[in-house]
């Protein structure tokens, strides 16, 4: 599929020389003199690295087709990870690459969302915040706040993150999964 560079959207898919690249920012940019062109930044949807780049408005470019479905994350076999897709029940094998970041905030029978191009799975997306135990975490002393009143806390995922003195092992928060920051505790 064709579009032009005026159509760009945040999150749309391009291929670029063989290589898929995901939009995360655009501006269209009209300069004093000359033509106006539109700046963009790129991640590669495979290897995660960030590029900028400059392209003349009304060029076209070619938009990957990619089919986002709901599916549940089922296992880690020790090499990949498992998702079965919620409405046709097959079942994928995913490599940790594909998975990223996202293994830290991952729990079975979670759902997400994996994108997939021609039937290969690009990434996935997780909901933008998840509530996980606190499997481990110092005893917070309430007169030290010399770190900010912060403390490393050790999630049942086995992902670190910090979190306030108050916290205790054993208690429920929410996680964002952006950028694994604490948003708070979860009232049971």
């Amino acid at each position: 599929m064709m579009a032009t560079t005026n159509d760009l959207k945040n999150g749309m898919v391009l291929n670029l020389d063989g290589q898929l690249w995901s939009v995360v920012w655009f501006q269209h940019h009209k300069p004093g003199k000359g033509g106006a062109v539109v700046r963009t930044k790129l991640k590669s949807v495979l290897s995660g690295k960030v590029v900028d780049r400059t392209f003349n408005a009304d060029v076209k470019v070619d938009v990957a087709n990619v089919d986002k479905r709901n599916m549940q994350y089922l296992y880690h076999d020790g090499t990949s990870y498992v998702f079965m897709d919620s409405a046709t029940f097959d079942q994928y094998e995913l490599s940790e690459a594909t998975v990223g970041d996202a293994t830290g905030f991952m729990l079975e029978n979670q759902d997400a969302v994996v994108a997939m191009n021609d039937g290969n799975p690009l990434y996935i997306e997780l909901p933008a915040s998840v509530e996980l135990t606190i499997e481990y975490t110092e005893p917070g002393l309430q007169g030290d706040r010399s770190s900010g009143g912060t403390k490393p806390a050790k999630l049942e995922t086995g992902r670190e993150i910090q979190v306030p003195l108050f916290i205790t092992t054993g208690e429920k928060v929410k996680v964002d999964t952006r950028d694994g920051s604490y948003l708070g505790r979860v009232s049971s």
